[in-house]
């Protein structure tokens, strides 16, 4: 899935997280989805809303890199793939 917004690599790292969210339009939501090995999922949905799936209880470093790299995946911005054992999956 690859959105129609110019972001920066730059941008994306160094703007505060509730500015990317508001900016690309995108909701963060608690995932209901217990596997301590999901870090969180994006969707788009058919009305073109974007939504990224947390799961609760994580620290806030953990859920801010997440939802940065879930954005830059949604977006198509030019980051280096995280290092194992992090996973993306495109459906």
């Amino acid at each position: 899935m690859s959105l129609a917004l110019p972001i920066s690599p730059d941008h994306l790292l160094d703007a505060p997280l509730p500015q990317l969210l508001a900016e690309t339009g995108a909701e963060v939501i608690d995932s209901g989805i217990p596997d301590s090995g999901f870090f969180g999922a994006v969707v788009q949905r058919k009305n073109g809303d974007v939504l990224l799936a947390m799961p609760a209880g994580r620290t806030e470093l953990e859920h801010d890199t997440m939802a940065r790299y879930l954005l830059a995946q949604a977006f198509d911005v030019d980051l280096p793939k995280l290092p194992a054992p992090f996973v993306t999956t495109e459906i």
